[in-house]
């Protein structure tokens, strides 16, 4: 068995390992953060897909569908296994720790790791439903952040870009140097150019959702009242440049629109529902990767401390919300608001005002800085508390058995 003592070594917000330990307890602590439902839920449970199930809000949405509704079903994600020289991925360890909480809470969730955007496994998938979950399946959270995506009807694989469109665009974002000191930078970014537009919707907007529906649709799979929910971003006026306004912002755009057409479907063949769930600012694998988001992220943390609401609570309200179990709360383009507590006026003229004066000298002051760097570090299963990093840890831990 392959023990390691593992210390954080980063390039910038990328980490080259991930510790078990960390990302197990780390999972504990959304488990228990989750609030419990009124009642516990009894017999089986509805049968739920969750897609991108291993970081994020699609980790918070396999938790809190666990916890708050019973799920029991398949999940879906894609993560690379240890090696030799190399811990798994920190989604591979969160997988595992995931599946031991299903476990022992008597839910039968079935652990997938492949290419969601693949035909093959929509068939696998399928075939679980099928076979192993009485051929009907209730709910389907779809929430996947990819480089790229090969089609496979006609085999062209397309990347996604982080790209404004129609202008540069010149931002401020926040780094940190090696020794942890941080920094905030003028960045620029060049305007999509040729089918950026066109590439990043092909990854990021609605076309592989819809697949889902459409394959599990012609197994016969959906149950009479199937409900499905894409995640979202929107964001603020701060960050629209590059992001709601931008090659990504047009890639949620289409899924929203993706959405609408298929509530009409669903409305009419199963009596279901499909909806865009809009989720607030959290610090996530993809979302730093954005420029300026870790700068608005750090000031607006600096603002409301702990009134920001963590993944697992807002995705709690949206299994209420599908489920029934509270209202269905839906804004004028027909989508799920998990962001309100984000995105009102005062919150906004606040970071706004920090954001205005930020400079690497003044940024100590505005934005909550210990505790950004410890949720990056946290994506990877470093800074937990409660976790003893001076011990060697067993790296090769294997994908959870699902026989």
């Amino acid at each position: 068995m392959n023990r390691r003592v593992l210390t954080p070594r980063n390039r910038g917000f990328l980490f080259l390992d991930s510790h078990p330990a960390g990302c197990r307890q780390l999972v504990a602590d959304m488990w228990q953060t989750c609030p419990a439902p009124a009642g516990v839920p009894e017999g089986d449970g509805p049968v739920a897909l969750i897609i991108g199930s291993s970081a994020g809000y699609g980790l918070a949405a396999t938790l809190a569908g666990l916890k708050r509704a019973g799920i029991r079903g398949v999940a879906v994600s894609f993560e690379k296994a240890p090696t030799e020289r190399r811990t798994a991925t920190a989604g591979w360890y969160r997988t595992a720790a995931t599946a031991d909480i299903a476990r022992t809470a008597g839910r039968d969730l079935v652990f997938l790791n492949g290419d969601a955007f693949s035909d093959s496994m929509k068939d696998q998938v399928a075939d679980l439903v099928e076979q192993r979950f009485g051929g009907r399946l209730d709910y389907l959270v779809y929430s996947v952040a990819a480089p790229r995506r090969t089609d496979p009807l006609t085999g062209a694989t397309y990347a996604s870009v982080l790209k404004p469109i129609g202008r540069a665009n010149r931002t401020r974002t926040l780094v940190f140097d090696d020794e942890g000191a941080p920094e905030v930078r003028e960045v620029e970014t060049g305007p999509a150019e040729g089918d950026d537009v066109e590439q990043t919707v092909a990854v990021m907007g609605g076309a592989d959702w819809e697949r889902w529906i459409d394959h599990l649709a012609g197994r016969g799979l959906l149950a009479d009242g199937f409900a499905t929910a894409a995640l979202s971003y929107i964001g603020s006026s701060m960050t629209a440049a590059i992001y709601r306004q931008g090659t990504i912002g047009a890639a949620k755009a289409h899924l929203e629109a993706t959405a609408r057409s298929l509530n009409e479907r669903l409305a009419e063949t199963v009596g279901g529902r499909a909806v865009t769930s809009v989720n607030g600012a959290a610090v996530t694998q993809s979302s730093t990767a954005i420029p300026g988001i870790a700068l608005y992220t750090g000031l607006l943390r600096g603002v409301l401390g702990e009134g920001m609401v963590p993944p697992i609570h807002q995705l709690a309200a949206l299994w209420d919300q599908l489920t029934g179990a509270a209202p269905l709360a839906l804004d004028d383009e027909g989508r799920i608001r998990l962001d309100t507590w984000e995105l009102t006026d005062e919150v906004q003229a606040a970071v706004a005002e920090r954001w205005e004066t930020a400079t690497t000298d003044t940024i100590a002051g505005l934005a909550d800085l210990d505790w950004f760097r410890a949720e990056v570090q946290r994506l990877y299963g470093f800074s937990v508390p409660g976790v003893d990093y001076t011990a060697a840890v067993a790296t090769d831990v294997p994908w959870p058995d699902h026989t």
